[in-house]
């Protein structure tokens, strides 16, 4: 039989056919790709033509279909179902397609042609988004190392090769690490505190491990709640140690190593191509440009952050006196009793909130409001080929044209890697054809054995990653290269952030927030505790983000990354900007994935609060109209953000939107910090 990663597929919506692919069919399909590739750039390079952006760039834009049929499904598979067949694939992958890459953007006879016509752009003619394809080109060929000459040009192949070798180990230490860990609650001690809806889930996670009684695993969904709500504080103690050890829990899964050659190997790269160190490089092609308007941002936000978070801890430090707990809050009791604090101060017990947010009702919400604002139709269909059986697809669809299909595969499972993300299968595009994409989001809710409930934080994950769905699917550009999410980094989370603000509207969850056996919506009394508590824990929220992005930011600083120790490094960085002792870093460097697991976020977690200065400012262009889901703003921030990809410059994206710079103290009034300056 053909192999079914090359063949076009006959499938609904021209889905992968999940049943007949195995993983023994990923090696030999990615090497029938390279190859074909390999011939189709060759060609390009070789035109006896002279170049034109037709023969030359848009050719570059339509080679590789194979490749790019076959990665797409191979990654996403392999985040969703990482067994010892799929890692042991990706080990060997993550440096061939490197190497692959680098063969392209290092093909002098190519980059001649594209060097030639960024020399004669002005004079071809080009419309705004073809020229902005060209001059996206150009860049990524030049930031990838063409102009680079001999030993130099040889070095920077090597690199980039061990950096996604070093990538591909980090990510599966973490995963390993997460996988193999759980903790057992046996007896009255250990369940003390701990609701029902946590009680499930913790039953749901033993039966799959084939565990009688109750776990918690290093799942976001278990171990939050247990943190937050179990009464034994050395089960809490050691459920945190494990959280905030990831990545270097034992010799074997160690990342610390790995790290280190990565910072080292990175501040190596960015000298090559005449940059001062890595940051300085990665934020070059970004909106904010320099490293010191990063620092910037982020130290506007520490000062009042800090302040805000040293008040909190006393107050939590008041509570736990209160209650006879002769104790110095540690970081293992602060979730514990900012709950308690919460439940005080506003009246709100997360766990009666709970039974209002099923999951079912959450995504009909971010299905709802999509429809208001964009004109989004959502059919299931249950027959459609899916990626596992928890997954779930829908026909999207506007007006009555097919317009996407949309991929939620939503529950924690064993060998799925941990968080949440959006992913295309196929992306969008109009070149050679309209071309429709396929668009997942993965989240790791805890499967209860009825209906999943959620968290107030869960329900927002999934607002924010259905924001990041919509930019892929109302995708409306010619190229590929610049369709979706292919944006500056420190813009891709205004979509998704922007998309949160609906979750708090009043009239959102009065619909859908309803309570999962009587029906009975949530009650008004609870939907104003909710919007009054939304600042609530601000200051502990922001010291663990911005410390994350500051350390994240210095390590990138370095000028050579020579004998750059992680955990002193990490430990320095911190005691200059005076951390709190109780609060640690929301990631720590060995589990650091955002930043290590690949190049996207590295110099670049600082991205979140980037893109939060503009989508506070955003949701107030709706206020400013007097409706949530006013159709003119809505119309153009769908024109300006949400359907144009990368065709046009960031800034005048969102200025095409919003008329004007986007105004900062909006980041500060939407965290309840603007009180806490002085």
């Amino acid at each position: 039989m053909p192999n079914p990663l090359l063949r076009d597929w006959t499938t609904p919506f021209g889905l992968p056919p999940f049943d007949e692919i195995g993983p023994e069919h990923f090696r030999p399909a990615f090497e029938a790709a390279l190859a074909e590739d390999r011939s189709e750039v060759d060609a390009i390079a070789n035109d006896p033509f002279p170049p034109t952006f037709a023969n030359t760039i848009a050719a570059l834009e339509l080679s590789g279909k194979a490749l790019t049929q076959v990665s797409s499904v191979f990654w996403n598979l392999a985040g969703v179902n990482a067994t010892d067949e799929m890692q042991a694939i990706e080990r060997w992958a993550a440096p061939t397609l490197t190497r692959h890459h680098v063969e392209t953007v290092m093909n002098a006879r190519l980059f001649r042609r594209i060097d030639e016509l960024m020399a004669r752009r002005a004079d071809l003619g080009l419309d705004p988004e073809s020229d902005r394809v060209l001059e996206l080109t150009y860049t990524s060929f030049v930031r990838a190392g063409a102009q680079l000459r001999g030993e130099d040009r040889a070095r920077m192949s090597e690199i980039a090769s061990r950096l996604s070798e070093l990538g591909a180990a980090f990510s599966q230490n973490v995963l390993k690490d997460e996988n193999d860990w759980h903790m057992k609650l046996e007896g009255e001690a250990a369940l003390a505190g701990l609701p029902e809806s946590f009680l499930a889930a913790a039953a749901s996670a033993a039966k799959a491990r084939g565990i009688e009684g109750h776990v918690v695993t290093l799942s976001r969904s278990l171990i939050t709640p247990f943190l937050q709500f179990s009464q034994n504080r050395a089960l809490r103690e050691e459920a945190w140690r494990a959280w905030t050890g990831r990545g270097e829990m034992r010799a074997e899964t160690d990342n610390r190593a790995i790290a280190a050659e990565i910072v080292a190997l990175r501040a190596e790269r960015a000298r090559l191509l005449g940059f001062p160190n890595f940051a300085a490089f990665k934020l070059d092609d970004q909106m904010a440009k320099s490293p010191d308007r990063v620092r910037a941002l982020l130290m506007s936000v520490w000062e009042p952050a800090k302040r805000r978070a040293e008040a909190e801890r006393a107050g939590l430090a008041r509570l736990a006196a209160a209650e006879g707990a002769n104790i110095e809050i540690e970081a293992w009791d602060w979730r514990y009793y900012a709950e308690k604090q919460r439940k005080a101060e506003h009246d709100l017990d997360e766990d009666a909130l709970k039974p209002y947010l099923p999951l079912d009702a959450m995504i009909r919400a971010a299905f709802d409001v999509a429809r208001r604002l964009f004109g989004l139709g959502f059919t299931e269909r249950k027959s459609a080929p899916r990626p596992h059986p928890d997954a779930r697809v829908w026909e999207v669809t506007r007006g009555g044209e097919h317009l996407a299909v949309f991929i939620g595969d939503y529950f924690a499972r064993p060998a799925k890697r941990s968080g949440a993300w959006m992913s295309a299968w196929r992306g969008q595009r109009n070149l050679g054809g309209r071309v429709r994409p396929v668009i997942s989001n993965v989240m790791n809710f805890a499967k209860a054995e009825g209906e999943t409930l959620l968290t107030f934080e869960d329900a927002r994950t999934l607002f924010h990653e259905f924001g990041h769905a919509l930019h892929g699917m109302l995708s409306d550009v010619t190229y590929p290269s610049i369709a979706g999410t292919s944006v500056a980094r420190d813009f891709v989370e205004l979509p998704s952030q922007l998309y949160e603000h609906w979750l708090t509207e009043p009239e959102i969850l009065t619909r859908f927030a309803r309570h999962v056996k009587t029906g009975a919506p949530m009650p008004k009394a609870m939907i104003d505790k909710v919007l009054k508590a939304r600042n609530f824990g601000q200051g502990f929220a922001s010291v663990e983000y911005v410390a994350s992005a500051l350390v994240d930011l210095e390590m990138h600083l370095l000028p050579d990354g020579k004998g750059f120790d992680v955990a002193a490094f990490e430990a320095e960085a911190l005691a200059r900007i005076g951390m709190p002792k109780s609060i640690v870093m929301r990631h720590r460097t060995p589990h650091f994935s955002h930043v290590f697991a690949g190049d996207g976020y590295s110099a670049g977690y600082y991205s979140y609060m980037w893109s939060e200065v503009m989508d506070s400012d955003a949701f107030a262009a709706f206020e400013e109209a007097g409706d949530p889901f006013d159709a003119e703003t809505a119309k153009r921030l769908e024109t300006a953000i949400y359907s144009a990809g990368g065709r046009q410059d960031p800034e005048e994206a969102w200025r095409a939107f919003r008329g004007r710079a986007p105004q900062a103290d909006a980041l500060l009034r939407r965290r309840g910090l603007l009180e806490a300056v002085g």
